[in-house]
C-alpha cells in the first residue's frame, strides 16, 4: 500500500467514525460500534470498511443494516469533509474479529479456572 494510500485511509477511519456518531437513529447502539480497518484501492475509488458490532445477532443485523442503508449520506458526508473530488465508494463489512476474540479470552479464562480447582 503506498503511503497516499495509507494516509488516506487513517484519515477516511477517523471521518467516518465521526460520521456514524452523527447518525441519528434511535436503533443504533453507537456505543458498540467501532471501525476496526479501512482499505483502500489503488486509484482511491473504493474503500472496504469493516465493522464491528458488539452486541446480539439481532441488534447486530439491525445496525449494519441501517449502516447500508445510510451509505449514500455517509459518502456525501466523507466527500465534505475529506475535500476531495469524488469520495471512494463504500463497501461496509461486518468484522467479527473483535467478537471472536472475547469469546476466545473467556474460554482461556474458564480453563483456567478449571485447572485451578
Amino acid at each position: 500500500m503506498s503511503r497516499r494510500q495509507e494516509r488516506m485511509a487513517e484519515e477516511t477511519k477517523r471521518l467516518l467514525a465521526q460520521i456514524l456518531q452523527n447518525l441519528k437513529d434511535p436503533r443504533l447502539n453507537l456505543s458498540t460500534i467501532t471501525i476496526t480497518r479501512v482499505d483502500i484501492s489503488n486509484d482511491l475509488g473504493h474503500a472496504k470498511i469493516n465493522v464491528s458490532i458488539l452486541a446480539n445477532e439481532e441488534e447486530q443485523k439491525t445496525a449494519f443494516n441501517i449502516i447500508q442503508k445510510a451509505k449514500g449520506f455517509i459518502r456525501t458526508e466523507l466527500a465534505k469533509q475529506l475535500d476531495v473530488r469524488y469520495a471512494p465508494e463504500l463497501e461496509f463489512r461486518l468484522d467479527k474479529s473483535i467478537e471472536h476474540g472475547i469469546k476466545i479470552s473467556h474460554l482461556l479464562d474458564e480453563i483456567k479456572e478449571g485447572k485451578q480447582n
